[in-house]
């Protein structure tokens, strides 16, 4: 066989492995680039002043301070909520950093330690230390979602949302006048079996740890229960329900609960992707339900804000969600209302957030 003949063959094989490759590419790697050409309108910066009151930080040093408050400028961001202030010393420090060099650009939340619920005089003493770091200076208190699927009890029993020891803190945020933002569970999906039509099976496939069941810790359903039954107790205390509460991907069932519970707001942190994909039904929801919806993101990645920014004030057509174990699918713009934008951004929030500096946000 002579030299042409080689070549020839040659390229044949790599044509026939490159095709066969081609061919066995996991769904992980298939992530095709849109051809579709359609007008495109993206928003670096928020059309209004924000409020994120779903942030994490751990630290708050002022070298901590000054960086993000950098960041927050580029986005239009006028108030971080961080929900991570823990409780005691640790948040005092924080409130301290945030006093003495951008008093008016940062906000704290406590958090209740849980452990040793059951003990004697755990609910009085937890209920005196919240009452004492929101007197020190913290804005509401945030609840993770831990509780509901991994703490315990005195006695190792797991923990439900609505057991009665709780209630005096729910009661003593309803007595202070401070919000309670609160994770329950995760998205419902996660206990479903990852089969063919769990639309959330990449998610599981690339972060097997978030897999749940009935029994690991407790039914979707019963969790979320115990959290509405709080709400329903407790109708002088505001919560606002972390990541629209799961209920982003069916608007008809989350407006009947917000009917049904009028001290439940909802934040739109995490949830982005959902919205994004209903735009004529989220449009609609967010208009009729405009004073109780908050802005948030969670993770606190400044180049992905732009995508809620987009979603929220422009119509544009199909466009990429930043995670694709998220979201698969592309998004759409709701288009919203300056004034409807108005109360997402910033307005709900210093309603029910005590204490934030109003001046920051001019009509």
């Amino acid at each position: 066989m002579n030299i042409k003949n080689l070549c020839v063959l040659f390229a044949v094989m790599i044509t026939s492995i490159t095709n066969s490759i081609a061919q066995e590419m996991d769904f992980e790697n298939y992530n095709p680039k849109s051809t579709l050409v359609v007008p495109v309108h993206e928003v670096k910066r928020a059309k209004f002043p924000f409020i994120d009151v779903h942030s994490h930080q751990r630290d708050m040093s002022p070298e901590a301070l000054s960086a993000l408050v950098k960041d927050m400028d580029a986005l239009n961001e006028g108030v971080m909520v961080n929900l991570s202030g823990g409780s005691g010393e640790r948040l005092n420090t924080m409130i301290k950093n945030i006093a003495a060099n951008y008093p008016n650009r940062f906000a704290v939340f406590a958090n209740v330690d849980f452990e040793g619920v059951g003990s004697d005089g755990w609910s009085e003493k937890a209920a005196k230390q919240l009452e004492t770091d929101i007197k020190n200076g913290a804005k509401g208190l945030k609840i993770f979602k831990s509780l509901g699927l991994r703490y315990t009890d005195s006695d190792g029993k797991r923990l439900a949302i609505d057991d009665p020891r709780l209630d005096p803190i729910w009661a003593k945020c309803g007595e202070l006048g401070v919000p309670v933002l609160i994770h329950a569970a995760d998205p419902k999906s996660f206990w479903d079996p990852m089969d063919k039509d769990n639309e959330r099976w990449l998610e599981l496939k690339t972060h097997p740890r978030r897999k749940r069941s009935d029994t690991d810790p407790a039914p979707w359903e019963q969790i979320i229960e115990e959290q509405h039954h709080v709400f329903k107790k407790h109708p002088n205390t505001k919560f606002i329900n972390a990541h629209m509460g799961w209920y982003a991907n069916n608007l008809k069932e989350l407006g009947e609960l917000m009917d049904a519970m009028p001290n439940m707001y909802v934040g739109i942190a995490a949830v982005i992707a959902e919205l994004g994909r209903q735009p004529k039904n989220a449009q609609a929801f967010f208009i009729k339900y405009q004073d109780r919806i908050l802005f948030g993101k969670d993770s606190w990645k400044p180049e992905e804000f732009p995508t809620y920014f987009r979603v929220l004030e422009t119509d544009d057509e199909y466009f990429p969600y930043y995670k694709k174990y998220h979201a698969f699918w592309a998004m759409y713009g709701l288009n919203l209302p300056d004034g409807v934008l108005k109360k997402v951004y910033y307005k709900n929030a210093l309603k029910i957030i005590p204490g934030l500096d109003n001046s920051l946000f001019k009509e």
